[in-house]
């Protein structure tokens, strides 16, 4: 019986490896497709630093892709987390991306 339970949950587990693997290599990809000069004028830090945390992260999630709920595990998704939540914003708002609501009563004309 509980070993039954303990496959479910390794099977749980590593599906959320890979789906928090896949967020990481996301973010790695979003952190190399800008330019760097949008990086500081946005006011954040330099596209290699993004670069390395979120290759770091990247690696991270892969090495703990069987076991995502480790302290590395969760540092590789707070790593990854920041900079799609914070400075990806950011980054399409500097370059014109951002999306465009026609009910915001505060847009330009």
């Amino acid at each position: 019986m509980l070993d039954g339970l303990w496959q479910v949950q390794s099977l749980v587990a590593f599906v959320l490896g890979i789906v928090l693997f896949a967020m990481e290599v996301f973010a790695l990809i979003e952190a190399v497709r800008p330019r760097s000069e949008a990086y500081v004028a946005a006011g954040k830090l330099t596209k290699p630093i993004w670069m390395a945390i979120t290759a770091v992260c990247a690696v991270l999630g892969l090495l703990t892709i069987s076991n995502p709920l480790n302290l590395f595990g969760v540092l590789a998704v707070v790593g990854a987390a920041i900079f799609l939540a914070d400075v990806r914003p950011a980054l399409h708002r500097m370059l014109g991306q951002g999306k465009k609501s026609r009910s915001n009563p505060f847009d330009r004309w």
